[in-house]
């Protein structure tokens, strides 16, 4: 491949994308400066918002993340998922990548760049604690990943955070520290509170995908569901995105401009911890023979963080003004924008990875 055609791969492919989509960045970054304004600007806002919550969750938050999720999971051809599940190299290197790599990358850098600063060092290591079961999605899709595969994928993650949450906090900030002779902390966390928000979040769109595509079909056939109907819906998924990142910064503005250079020392880590596993699992992707959708899906389910349940973990364990809360609150700050240029690192990629 010529370097002429090497650049313009990228632009190629970005070029095929919606307005909306080419765009995103731009969106985002207004969503976020819209939120934080709002937050500052009219008093008692915060306090409306969360006044309502479901699964732990800001109401107006769980609304947004359910529009956003839908029109993703109703794209999913769910006759494929045993092509995924068969896929042991696929499956194993998530887990591993999931539940292994990341909580212990996490508590490695919240040491590092945080050893004097308890709180949101704590904080920090609940972040890598909670995978990705939501935002993973858009990501994904944006990136021209495996659907079928990331459905699979964060289905998984939703199981292992029921079962393993509670478990690897306690042995990251009591177990682990002691036997490092550093200072721990406690985590008291419901197992149901967890089930809870992996069924709210990740149960109701991934159903109601399930039906939309089962019924649209039956009726009308995939040549119609696929180019007619899905094409109305699609842009749904980054409305509420757009809608749910507002609300967020919205209800965290305080927090996030009121203590700049303690959210400077918080993202330094987080940075890092993006970098390395988007890069580390996009490496053993292709080292194990995974095509780049797969590779994508790998990458970016190991690199995002259920953000909503590490912020509802914070404050229900620690208090809304803790420094705990306030490095749940900078995860989705640094992740949001860090993952969207990941997808268009990985659009760029993605000719030369096939070739």
């Amino acid at each position: 491949m010529t370097t002429d055609q090497t650049t313009a791969a990228p632009t190629a492919v970005v070029g095929k994308l919606s307005r909306l989509d080419r765009f995103l960045p731009l969106w985002i970054g207004l969503a976020m400066a819209a939120g934080l304004l709002l937050g500052r600007l009219i008093p008692g806002l915060d306090s409306a918002l969360d006044s309502v919550k479901v699964g732990g969750v800001s109401l107006p938050i769980a609304l947004g993340l359910l529009v956003m999720m839908y029109p993703v999971l109703a794209k999913v051809r769910y006759d494929r998922l045993d092509t995924v599940t068969a896929d042991r190299r696929l499956l194993i290197s998530s887990l591993l990548l999931n539940w292994v790599l990341g909580p212990a990358l996490m508590f490695a850098l919240a040491w590092i760049f945080l050893p004097d600063q308890p709180a949101y060092r704590t904080g920090l290591i609940i972040v890598g604690l909670a995978r990705c079961i939501a935002m993973v999605i858009i990501w994904n899709d944006l990136a021209c990943g495996d659907r079928e595969a990331a459905a699979v994928l964060v289905a998984l993650n939703s199981v292992f955070q029921v079962l393993a949450f509670g478990l690897l906090g306690w042995f990251y900030l009591s177990v682990l520290p002691g036997w490092l002779h550093l200072s721990g902390a406690k985590l008291d966390v419901s197992g149901w509170d967890i089930a809870r928000n992996v069924l709210i979040f990740l149960g109701i769109p991934l159903l109601a995908g399930y039906l939309t595509r089962r019924l649209g079909e039956k009726t009308n056939g995939r040549v119609w569901y696929e180019q007619r109907f899905l094409p109305r819906i699609g842009p749904a998924a980054l409305y509420g995105l757009l809608f749910t990142i507002v609300i967020l910064f919205a209800l965290q503005g305080d927090a996030i401009t009121n203590r700049p250079l303690d959210v400077a020392r918080i993202a330094l880590p987080l940075l890092a911890y993006f970098a390395i596993m988007w890069a580390g699992s996009y490496a053993l992707g292709r080292s194990i023979g995974l095509g780049y959708e797969r590779t994508t899906t790998v990458a970016f389910t190991a690199a995002g963080n259920n953000f909503e349940l590490a912020i509802a973990v914070a404050i229900g364990t620690f208090g809304v003004t803790s420094g705990q809360a306030l490095a749940g609150v900078v995860g989705p700050l640094i992740e949001v924008p860090v993952l969207v240029a990941l997808v268009y690192v990985s659009l760029a990629l993605r000719r030369r990875f096939r070739s």
